[in-house]
């Protein structure tokens, strides 16, 4: 048992393979939750997400990652554009 507070995370691979147990073994999701050691609701929340993540609604883990250098990647390009501008700006007037 856990204590207050804490909790627990689980890999994805852990994830699928739990839900793998109600969608391609039909095991019913308090058996296949009891079986795995996490609860229901647990259980019920990866299987909606696997399914937005297959369909195409919800970036999934790699998805997510790449998402967050690009967006990382993004800010540092602007943050150069801006100082290449202030930098030209100022040597164009050195220049007149």
């Amino acid at each position: 048992m856990t204590t207050k507070g804490t909790r627990r995370h689980f890999k994805p691979e852990f994830k699928k393979d739990a839900v793998a147990l109600v969608s391609e073994q039909g095991y019913s999701i308090p058996t296949a939750a009891e079986a795995v050691g996490i609860t229901a609701n647990n259980l019920r929340r990866w299987i909606k997400e696997l399914k937005l993540e297959e369909s195409g609604v919800r970036l999934d883990a790699g998805e997510r990652a790449e998402l967050d250098r690009l967006l990382r990647e993004i800010r540092q390009l602007r943050m150069e554009k801006e100082i290449l501008k202030k930098a030209s700006a100022f040597f164009a007037k050195e220049i007149k």
